[in-house]
């Protein structure tokens, strides 16, 4: 990340200040590590692991001062040139728009005629529909009266019907363990934060958590998963990587622009 304006890091350590809290306190409070909370303050952001992560730890350090968290993150982003995850600028399309005028000609070409043969024809529609669920729910009485092997076709339905429901609610379990220091962001179901963008120390754990599916990216591939109470395999890394987990339970790796960021 390239040099920016003095701003941001005295903010943190103008409110820290203030508050009385000592760097060790605050890494104790927000598990990011001393050495990358004294690089905020003073605005070294080369010693970070990336404009991603200083923004995570920007967002982390000044929530727990009371800080404007969003904003000051935001500060960060528009001073390094970065973008968010999936960003895309607006397609603006020169050519005139006309098809609303060509429209508009085309319903005034209908005529009063041809409109009201096709509301008779809905009418007709409508009332053969309701003929027909009419004539298909008196089944069920005629069925039960008629005893034990049509009872016993609607149950095994319904058993089916169960099953099915509760396949699509199956809910996944992810735990991890850092096997090295390992930043992590992870996500459950409609992005709900579970580790919202934290440092784990060697050895250091977290979860297990419950799902319908997860998104999730590690600052290293130094971390190890288990997955529905399985040992995922996610491979040796250096540099950042991402994952998700389906409704179907099986992991996928996830290309850098769509890996989460917690900021």
């Amino acid at each position: 990340m390239r040099s920016m304006d003095k701003g941001v890091g005295t903010r943190l350590r103008d409110a820290r200040s203030r508050r009385k809290l000592s760097l060790a306190e605050v890494e104790e409070a927000t598990k990011i590590r001393g050495r990358y909370l004294r690089a905020l303050e003073n605005e070294e952001w080369d010693e970070l692991p990336g404009d991603t992560y200083a923004r995570a730890f920007v967002r982390t350090y000044a929530a727990l001062l009371g800080l404007d968290a969003e904003r000051l993150a935001e500060e960060v982003r528009l001073s390094s040139g970065g973008t968010r995850p999936g960003e895309r600028l607006p397609r603006v399309d020169p050519r005139p728009q006309r098809a609303p005028r060509r429209s508009h000609r085309r319903r005034q070409r209908i005529s009063p005629k041809l409109l009201a043969g096709l509301v008779s024809a809905a009418l007709v529609a409508l009332l053969v529909a309701i003929g027909i669920a009419g004539q298909g729910s008196s089944g069920p009485a005629v069925e039960q009266q008629g005893g034990g092997k049509s009872q016993r076709r609607l149950e095994g339905g319904r058993g089916r019907s169960t099953a099915a429901s509760g396949q699509q609610a199956r809910r996944h379990s992810v735990a991890l363990r850092a096997k090295a220091e390992v930043w992590v962001c992870l996500l459950g179901g409609s992005g709900r934060l579970l580790v919202p963008g934290l440092i784990l120390a060697p050895g250091e754990s977290a979860g297990p958590f419950r799902s319908g599916s997860f998104t999730m990216a590690f600052g290293n591939g130094a971390v190890a998963m288990t997955l529905d109470g399985r040992q995922a395999n996610i491979g040796e890394s250096s540099s950042p990587v991402g994952f998700s987990v389906g409704a179907d339970g099986d992991l996928r790796e996830l290309p850098e622009g769509q890996r989460p960021s917690c900021t």
